[in-house]
């Protein structure tokens, strides 16, 4: 029998340097209030009254992302696996309806830049292919990260 983690499964990985410290950028990932000023592609919004989070080992998340030109919904959801403030967060994303065990799992590692006040995030999405130019997953969590960036810079 085959080990799950001998099986190849589809991936992939991005990376930003914000200009934010560390604790920062964290809240922006955990906080309901922050989650919705950025976590989305461009035009789509994630309106604060569709999020819940419940940021801990076991927890669960959701919210729905809302395309602003046809007011077409994308509900999404899934478990924190692993919380380690404010260095890594580890979480099932898919749909509301999806058995978590078969949904793809995203890793947020947060590290210190080279100044105090920079922090790198590295983005891992394993599950689900994802590379530039697919107008869809790898474009749409690469422009939620400019939004991160943006955001945090006001």
């Amino acid at each position: 029998m085959t080990s799950p983690e001998a099986v190849a499964q589809p991936e992939f990985a991005l990376s930003r340097t914000v200009a934010a410290p560390r604790e920062r950028v964290w809240r922006a990932w955990t906080d309901a209030d922050d989650l919705s000023h950025w976590h989305h592609p461009v035009s789509v919004s994630t309106p604060r009254e569709t999020i819940t989070l419940d940021v801990r080992e076991g927890g669960a998340y959701a919210y729905t992302m809302v395309n602003d030109d046809t007011g077409d919904e994308y509900p999404t959801a899934g478990t924190y696996l692993l919380v380690a403030e404010p260095e890594r967060l580890v979480f099932t994303w898919g749909s509301p309806d999806d058995d978590p065990a078969a949904s793809p799992v995203v890793s947020v590692d947060l590290t210190t830049g080279d100044h105090e006040t920079d922090t790198e995030v590295a983005l891992h999405v394993r599950g689900i292919p994802g590379q530039p130019g697919d107008d869809n997953v790898y474009d749409g969590w690469m422009q939620a990260l400019d939004n991160l960036a943006a955001y945090l810079a006001r």
